[in-house]
């Protein structure tokens, strides 16, 4: 049963933390003292119950939490040596730990344990953050607030701050919370319901100040709109977006293949717009949850919103050296001997005036939280600006947060990457049978998978069961039309910032004797599966080149397109035309580094599309068996005597794809348990 404390800590929690306004996605942290039984000694024993390192408090469990032994915690005071000892007080944290399991303690939890409260909420909201980086915070926070809440200077998180607040709180037993400068907030109280009543007086009284010194402004805080930098119209604004997605993904991905996403959000178009955008966004953000999100800076197009597009390709590339240089100058300028290697120099934040904001992470929701964090960063910096002047932590103060030991340590504990993480795959026929095998595997591994469909409800029920947004999305597309293809391929690229992995599966059969097939039998099958593979590969291959990423075509073929059985011309036909296209293709695109393989299946019955859509019926009919048998019946005529079922299919789409065979192009894998009559040659 849960300790009542416990309970109320993880409640208060999660209210606080699904409300953006409060702290950011996986910022802040909560906790709560109380007792607990010693199983040692069967004695009551003080703890207190922090969020763990990671976690995010909107969806925080009890797992989340650490424990930890309140006078063993405080007891370290005794042993502290300085700010330079700040990484062996994290490390001292777990010979305080109450029991086995729960989360690892965060850097924060000093400041939890050693507070006299029995309730502390420390969190990141955008209104405390704007007051805690104006350039007179400290004033400002005396005027707003009284002395009920007191001025903390700027601190790097860790032991010290804990001592800081502690004595702070000892000399001012009237206050209810303080502003950590350059940092956020934090708040107390004896009970769960006062400590959340604190932090939420302060957030609203905050935005409340903000917000009536914005209204008697008369002006923007950002500065007037710069003309030509307003932003476009939708439509127009995510045509050009999905023109530069690609461009832009290559640059940021020079160094790490990344994921991207995408927001035009009012917010961002409003920040590009205005005269203050360059000034403030080289001050870069403050909070230190933002900036390890978003980096120091973003990168930002000086150009007006309808600039030729081609200009505005060679600006972005010409800005991304310069942001390089700076961000390594950056580096060189405060990195010592003990510091980590640099770990990486492309910009994670790119700003795109009139069109929005690119994000940058090794995952989706990497990329997403990163763009949602510099949203928070506007709104800090339009609020400092409003009330005051932005002015954040110094670039030595984030390149010690940055490249802390801790944090580096943080990084090497995450498990290995999976093989297609950071690849965007584009899965035609997915929403269903092998394509629905193929795409399940990809997001399995580690990649984002384009759900690409003729069914768009089938291929919405696929990315729903395969985690929604930030791992699949759906599109509806007919292969045979070439409007359709690229307006699906500017969905993928809108959703994650490009494709790496095109998978053309996107098929039908019609299984007829050729007396019996008629031109528009032909002319149907051909249109989907060859001309329809081809006219994907061609316009995502427009996509691949302009990334300088290199990529991954891979064919669905058939063993039909080598060895085909009876009444079987136009299916056969065309799948023979497919696995020339993997060959030519293979010889034109390898100086892209984008490799094109086919895949061979054979007998795929159970969990096909095209089976459960008659073809089944009328092979088993050719074959003198009954339907549900054809599957059997398949196996037996094989060397292996095994049955091949969709997720075969998509074990060797991954075999060829995951990494180990990088120096592999135009070849074709049969899956087919083994005929012998197919055997390539």
């Amino acid at each position: 049963m849960t300790n009542p404390t416990v309970q109320d800590l993880l409640t208060r929690s999660n209210r606080l933390g699904s409300d953006p306004k409060n702290t950011n996605y996986a910022g802040g942290n909560t906790s709560a003292k109380g007792v607990g039984v010693d199983p040692a000694t069967g004695k009551d024993i003080e703890l207190v119950w922090v969020k763990g390192s990671g976690g995010d408090l909107g969806t925080l469990k009890e797992s989340g939490l650490a424990v930890l032994q309140l006078d063993r915690v405080r007891a370290l005071k005794n042993v502290y040596r300085g700010v330079d000892t700040e990484d062996e007080m994290v490390a001292a944290f777990d010979y305080c730990l109450h029991g086995r399991g729960g989360a690892a303690p965060s850097i924060d939890t000093a400041m939890h344990a050693l507070v006299d409260a029995a309730h502390i909420d420390h969190l990141h909201p955008d209104s405390g953050i704007a007051i805690a980086t104006s350039v007179d915070g400290e004033r400002l926070t005396a005027e707003i607030f009284g002395d009920k809440v007191v001025w903390v200077p700027w601190r790097r998180p860790g032991f010290q701050l804990g001592l800081d607040i502690e004595e702070i709180k000892a000399a001012n037993p009237q206050a209810v919370g303080c502003i950590l400068g350059g940092h956020g907030i934090t708040a107390w109280g004896a009970t769960s319901a006062e400590s959340e009543k604190n932090s939420l007086w302060i957030i609203q009284t905050a935005q409340q100040f903000i917000d009536a010194a914005a209204a008697n402004a008369g002006t923007h805080a950002f500065g007037p709109v710069v003309a030509g930098f307003a932003a476009l119209p939708e439509t127009e604004r995510h045509e050009r977006a999905a023109a530069l997605a690609s461009l832009i993904r290559g640059l940021a991905s020079t160094d790490k293949p990344m994921v991207g996403h995408y927001s035009d959000a009012p917010e961002v178009l409003d920040f590009l717009s205005r005269t203050k955008l360059t000034e403030l966004a080289a001050l870069g953000t403050s909070c230190p949850d933002h900036f390890l999100r978003t980096k120091v800076k973003p990168m930002v197009l000086d150009l007006p919103a309808d600039a030729d597009l081609d200009t505005a390709k060679a600006r972005l590339k010409e800005l991304h050296q310069a942001y390089r240089a700076d961000y390594q100058a950056y580096y060189d300028a405060h990195a010592t001997e003990s510091s980590p290697a640099i770990r990486g120099a492309d910009p994670a934040i790119v700003l795109v005036p009139g069109v929005g904001m690119f994000s940058f992470g090794a995952n989706k929701q990497t990329a997403r939280v990163a763009g949602e964090f510099y949203i928070n960063a506007i709104n800090v910096m339009r609020g400092a600006e409003t009330i005051s002047t932005y002015g954040p932590i110094s670039d030595a103060e984030k390149f010690n947060i940055e490249y802390w030991s801790l944090e580096e340590a943080k990084l090497q504990r995450m498990p290995k990457p999976k093989p297609l993480a950071g690849r965007v795959a584009f899965v035609t026929g997915a929403g269903s049978g092998i394509g629905k095998a193929i795409a399940t595997r990809i997001v399995a591994e580690g990649g984002c998978a384009v759900i690409a469909d003729l069914n768009l409800e089938n291929a919405q029920a696929v990315a729903t069961e395969l985690g929604g947004p930030d791992h699949a999305v759906a599109v509806k597309i007919n292969v045979t039309e070439e409007a359709e293809i690229t307006a699906a391929l500017k969905a993928a690229v809108l959703a994650f910032g490009g494709v790496d992995l095109i998978v053309n599966n996107a098929g039908l059969s019609l299984s007829k004797p050729l007396l019996e097939t008629t031109q528009a039998d032909w002319d149907l099958q051909h249109n989907v599966m060859a001309r329809g593979s081809f006219l994907v590969a061609r316009e995502a291959a427009r996509l691949m080149i302009e990334q300088e990423m290199g990529g991954d075509i891979i064919y669905i073929a058939s063993k039909n397109s080598v060895f085909a059985g009876p009444n079987n011309i136009a299916y056969s036909a065309t799948k023979a035309d497919q696995a020339h296209q993997v060959r030519l293709l293979a010889a034109e695109l390898g100086e892209h580094q984008i490799r094109v393989n086919g895949i061979n299946p054979d007998g795929v019955v159970r969990g096909s599309g095209i089976f459960a859509g008659g073809w089944g019926a009328s092979r088993a009919k050719v074959y003198g068996v009954e339907e549900q048998e054809l599957g059997k019946y398949y196996a037996q005529r094989t060397l292996l005597k095994r049955e091949v079922l969709p997720e075969h299919v998509a074990n060797a789409v991954i075999a060829i794809t995951g990494g180990d065979l990088t120096h592999t192009t135009g070849l074709h894998i049969p899956v087919d348990a083994g005929v012998a009559a197919a055997f390539l040659r």
